[in-house]
């Protein structure tokens, strides 16, 4: 018996499928195994986890690796993923100029804005002037509220600002209750004697006049300029609870500027568009743009420097020279990135619009061809690039059990989305383009500010949920699910992601209804809108009514959510869309890998 493997490199997985073929023609699908992608796909370092994989697919069939007569891999090329920021205006401070905050457990209701002093330098205090009172950790709660409830008939105390998390134990203890923000860390950084603003909102509200910036200006009394200086800080306050600004006007207040930019596009008729203008302008000029050889951004911009980061990373990986790595698709998205305030006292961020940007990156040497050198090398096997994703990807899901030709596909991977028509003369239509599950993780990761990749991913994969009790939690979809057991204390009060088996808790503390909002609208934006682009390239007469049913393949096809996405989208066009079952057997996976093998069965058939 001839042993082949069909060996399909993504950017995330790499799928195996091992195919025998005894000498009287007859063939049969023994096994498949699938591992993470090493390295970036189509470089040198997937040689591991093609290995690795090889011998998990082996192991399954009852054969050593030796026993291989020919490996047969997928030709594409790699897709990495960035943002390009919109023009974004960076207040710098020096000497903490202005200072936002947002503690999460203040005490008391209301603003109040005044000169800040210290605990201690109380007694000195001018009993013409309004006070905010600034006291660190070495006081106690109840010499704090002891030296406020002694000072306030004589002096005008009327907010007060604490280091340690107290601010009820002092307010309980006030005899006058003011507004108090407590949890300010730094507070040694709080600069003695500088106006300052502070605002405590009622239980379930959020601040009004510190995230206004106009409601700042009031309360500091600040100029026309200053007052639009401060606006980063008025949006980093946006839905707080509780906030402290700080003015210090002898502080140096500068901006730095990095343009957005624009995008160069080198096609069959030349574009340029600026990343201004926004994701729905530089998919409009990539289609106007025709057939793209390379895609460059401007010189010295937020764009030009991204767009220039990727080919050079990708020649490090290749070992070519960077004139020769070509980008030839990209995917724009809309999205909100935090921005992180400059001279702010506690990290602050403020949301700014951004553009999310995949790019298709290709080197003048199929990279396909130096990976399946190193396997002849390490394995003692044949090693061939066998053919085009795409195609391979058709072939493969022909094996789903109800298809027929004609059959439109769509793989749906981590890096790019593969879509193509197998028309019933065997002629067949492709296109690979940017864009897909890793573009997707990187809007949730971005929007949500998480500081963890892996954690958005998760977010990506799963359903959420909250835990109201030890003995329920609401779902996602506003369902309540009840248990006989308590939940583990730990995750009581937060966010849930329900993964096969157990509860993974999501550390940051966001609210569900955003965790879901983003998920969903970052899967339209990236899954929905590449799925429509890339089947209108390939349909007959760049028509989707043309195209009757499609089969949907790759791991993103797993998803819980996206072919629910995908069947109400191209139900307006008449398609029917659904997962594919590949062999019967393997669900939408392993598609290229099968395709590949049923590329082989018809060399051989030929000879």
């Amino acid at each position: 018996m001839k042993l082949v493997a069909g060996v399909d490199i993504g950017n995330s997985t790499t799928e195996v499928c091992i195919g025998g073929m005894e000498e009287n023609g007859t063939f049969q699908f023994l096994s498949s195994a699938s591992r993470m992608t090493t390295g970036t796909k189509g470089t040198i370092p997937n040689v591991m986890g093609v290995k690795a994989a090889l011998l998990e697919a082996m192991e399954k069939a009852g054969l050593p690796l030796s026993a291989l007569d020919e490996i047969r891999l997928n030709e594409a090329a790699p897709v990495i993923g960035d943002t390009a920021m919109e023009t974004i205006t960076e207040t710098v401070i020096t000497e903490s100029s202005m200072i936002g905050h947002n503690p999460s457990t203040p005490a008391g209701a209301g603003q109040a804005a005044g000169e800040l002093i210290f605990l201690e330098h109380l007694s000195r205090a001018d009993n013409k002037k309004s006070y905010l009172v600034a006291a660190s950790a070495r006081h106690s709660y109840e010499e704090v509220a002891a030296e406020l409830n002694r000072y306030m008939p004589v002096k005008h105390i009327c907010g007060v600002i604490l280091q340690a998390d107290e601010a009820v134990l002092v307010e309980n203890r006030l005899d006058r209750k003011v507004p108090i923000v407590d949890e300010v860390r730094h507070i040694d950084k709080v600069p003695e004697g500088k106006t300052a603003a502070i605002e405590v909102a009622l239980p379930g509200t959020t601040v009004r006049m510190l995230s206004n910036p106009y409601g700042i200006a009031t309360l500091l009394k600040l100029s026309p300029e200053e007052t639009r200086m401060i606006t980063p800080i008025a949006k980093s306050l946006i839905g707080k609870r509780s906030a402290v600004v700080i003015r210090t006007p002898h502080g140096n207040i500068y901006e730095q500027i990095l343009p957005a930019g624009s995008i160069q596009m080198e096609g069959s008729i030349d574009r340029t568009v600026a990343v201004d203008a926004g994701a729905e302008s530089i998919m409009e000029a990539l289609q106007e743009a025709g057939d793209i050889r390379d895609i460059r951004g401007e010189a010295d911009t937020n764009v030009g420097n991204m767009l220039s980061g990727i080919k050079k990373d990708m020649a490090k990986v290749s070992g070519e020279n960077e004139n020769s790595i070509r980008i030839t698709d990209i995917l724009a998205v809309d999205t909100m990135a935090p921005v992180k305030i400059a001279g702010s006292l506690a990290g602050e961020t403020c949301m700014e619009k951004a553009v999310g940007i995949a790019a298709m990156v290709k080197t003048r040497h199929l990279p396909m061809r130096q990976i399946a050198q190193k396997l002849e090398q390490e394995l003692k096997v044949k090693a061939t690039v066998a053919g085009v994703e795409a195609v391979m990807a058709s072939l493969g899901a022909l094996t789903t059990p109800g298809t027929q030709l004609p059959l439109a596909i769509l793989d749906m991977g981590g890096g790019s989305t593969d879509a193509a028509v197998l028309h019933p003369d065997g002629t067949v239509e492709t296109t690979h383009q940017a864009g897909a599950g890793e573009l997707v993780s990187m809007l949730i990761q971005t929007e949500l500010g998480l500081r963890s990749r892996v954690t958005a991913e998760q977010i990506k994969k799963y359903p959420l949920a909250k835990v109201e009790s030890l003995f329920h939690m609401r779902l996602e979809n506003g369902a309540m699910e009840f248990f006989q057991d308590s939940i583990d204390p730990r995750y009581y009060g937060h966010v849930v992601l329900l993964t096969p088996g157990e509860l993974l808790k999501v550390e940051e503390d966001i609210p569900m209804e955003k965790i879901l909002q983003v998920r969903k609208e970052a899967k339209k934006k990236v899954f929905v809108t590449n799925a429509i682009r890339a089947l209108r390239r390939v349909a007959p007469d760049h028509n989707l009514k043309n195209i009757p049913n499609v089969v949907l393949v790759g791991g993103s096809a797993e998803d819980f959510e996206i072919p629910e996405m995908l069947m109400e989208a191209l139900a307006e066009y008449g398609i029917v869309c659904g997962r594919g079952n590949i062999r019967g057997e393997e669900g939408p996976r392993n598609a290229v890998a099968t395709g590949l093998l049923l590329s082989y069965l018809g060399i051989a058939a030929g000879r």
